[in-house]
């Protein structure tokens, strides 16, 4: 296949996901219709089963896609440089960019669908968990390595600090999204202010040093 070919299969097959994760987003699993996605991406139904040969197999493509592409957004699969900045500083830039990304509509709509669809799907759960907190988890776990290292942090496990950390940040928040809607997702301010309140917590717990400076 000719290299333009190839582009415009590769093109062809992401207005389909596209297409797809508005549908099942809207729908869920059982309500979403191939007939609708084809009619939402713009193509045939018989395009959308010459790259996807069932609803099952497109679902699955969705939620994976949906996942990575927040892990990406994150880079929790880059080995990041580490730096002797202070632990709270770095904590404070971490915390604030995962209430943003994570704390979506579309990834709330996303954890929902998955949960309400775990029992057909199991292996989709463990993916939604491997793609999303566990990433997040060995992420921190890397940084407070290199921070007890640094005398920063005191924490005889660093994976076990971070997992502490990550459900300080995202447990109230996440559990009030998923049970009381998108209406319950906080703003910027709130989130900010979250962020602060959950590394002086930490710290206090962990840290060695001062606190970070609150910004405004």
């Amino acid at each position: 296949m000719s290299n333009g070919a190839d582009k415009r299969k590769h093109r062809s097959r992401q207005i389909i996901l596209t297409a797809a994760e508005a549908v099942f987003l809207k729908h869920g699993y059982l309500g979403a219709s191939m007939d609708e996605v084809a009619d939402q991406a713009g193509v045939s139904k018989q395009t959308v089963y010459a790259h996807f040969k069932s609803k099952e197999t497109l679902f699955r493509e969705v939620v994976v896609a949906m996942t990575g592409g927040a892990a990406e957004t994150l880079r929790e699969d880059d080995e990041e440089p580490l730096d002797d900045r202070p632990v709270g500083d770095f904590l404070i830039e971490v915390a604030t960019q995962q209430l943003s990304v994570v704390l979506a509509p579309r990834l709330m709509q996303l954890r929902r669908m998955v949960i309400g669809e775990v029992d057909r799907f199991p292996d989709l759960g463990a993916a939604l968990y491997e793609n999303g907190p566990a990433k997040s988890i060995a992420r921190l776990a890397r940084a407070f390595a290199h921070y007890k290292e640094l005398d920063q942090l005191s924490t005889p496990d660093p994976i076990v600090a971070a997992t502490y950390f990550n459900w300080i940040l995202m447990g109230a928040h996440t559990n009030a999204a998923m049970l009381l809607g998108d209406t319950a997702l906080p703003g910027g301010k709130e989130r900010r202010a979250h962020a602060q309140e959950s590394v002086r917590i930490f710290l206090c717990a962990y840290g060695t040093q001062q606190n970070p400076k609150e910004k405004g």
